[in-house]
């Protein structure tokens, strides 16, 4: 476990150093100056141009400013959004819980969803698999942005039952302004893991075990939970762990849809103002989050088939 959690750590300072350089040499290199939005369309006067230019250091050299702020973020400071003119750390915590919750709930919808979909379609009768697999490839072959306007226009403006915009005031109204937001998220990534759990169900019952208990006269429940899914969930965890991981990426396009004031709005808002602390905080944390789900993913392995050795994925 030590060892685990040792290399772990290891590969995420390794994933965070490269990703910051790359971030911050894609911010340095892009067109434009985030001066005009801290002087206005104006612009300034040379004295308060100056004064703007060497209060962030935008005169600096490139190494100059990425150490420097390599430092920053080794004691904890994100920076100072020069758009919000406030701290980062701040700026991302009245947001990360949307986000979070919004992942959460359509994450619990793809596993619900997608695993439910996949053995029902593998097990069940020829007609109920060409159903789901007609849904799966409709779900996958649809953008999500579609799928989100799609929802709103039914489920919010046509039919009345949820609202089309916000996070709401907390608590229940809060899950009720993120379901349709959750499933427009969710569904790609639900079509794709049914596909994967019905393709690994299928394999596991052809397994010489399963058709030995299927000859002792064992009940078929029994052989489904402890033969067939036990062993199919070694690639149906792989996927929705992947899955999750890229949810957070995803949830970029249905803050936007759903105006979710999360942190995948903050970051295009960011990137479109050149709010150079703004953006690398966020894809920081996106990317801590990518490398902590993967290391669960791992974890898990072990949970689920105690033969595999802990970061081992044979």
């Amino acid at each position: 476990m030590r060892s685990f959690l040792l290399r772990r750590l290891g590969g995420l300072l390794l994933v965070l150093l490269v990703t910051s350089f790359i971030v911050f040499g894609m911010m340095y290199l892009a067109p434009g100056s985030p001066l005009a939005f801290v002087l206005g369309p104006r612009g300034g006067t040379p004295e308060q141009v100056a004064a703007v230019t060497a209060q962030y250091h935008f005169d600096d050299p490139f190494f100059v400013r990425y150490f420097r702020w390599l430092g920053d973020i080794f004691q904890g400071n994100l920076g100072s959004s020069i758009v919000y003119r406030q701290d980062v750390t701040a700026l991302m915590s009245g947001r990360i819980g949307t986000t979070a919750a919004l992942v959460s709930l359509s994450a619990v919808l793809i596993a619900v969803v997608g695993v439910g979909s996949g053995m029902l379609a593998a097990l069940k009768s020829r007609w109920v698999d060409t159903i789901i697999s007609t849904i799966a490839a409709i779900g996958l072959s649809t953008p999500v942005f579609v799928i989100g306007v799609a929802l709103i226009s039914v489920f919010a403006v046509g039919l009345g039952w949820f609202p089309t915009f916000g996070v709401g005031s907390g608590g229940l109204d809060t899950l009720v302004h993120l379901i349709l937001p959750a499933i427009a998220l969710a569904v790609a990534s639900a079509a794709y893991l049914a596909r994967i759990t019905k393709a690994a169900v299928n394999e596991e019952r052809t397994r010489e075990h399963v058709q030995t208990a299927k000859v002792r006269g064992l009940a078929p429940g029994v052989i489904v939970r402890r033969h067939v899914l036990r062993n199919a969930l070694i690639p149906i965890t792989t996927v929705m762990g992947l899955t999750v991981a890229t949810l957070i990426a995803g949830a970029v396009v249905v803050e936007n849809v759903f105006a979710l004031d999360g942190l995948g709005s903050l970051l295009v808002r960011a990137i479109l103002q050149r709010d150079f602390a703004v953006v690398q905080a966020v894809i920081l944390v996106l990317v801590v989050a990518f490398v902590v789900v993967n290391a669960v993913v791992d974890f898990l392995y072990t949970v689920i088939d105690p033969r595999i050795a802990l970061g081992s994925r044979q």
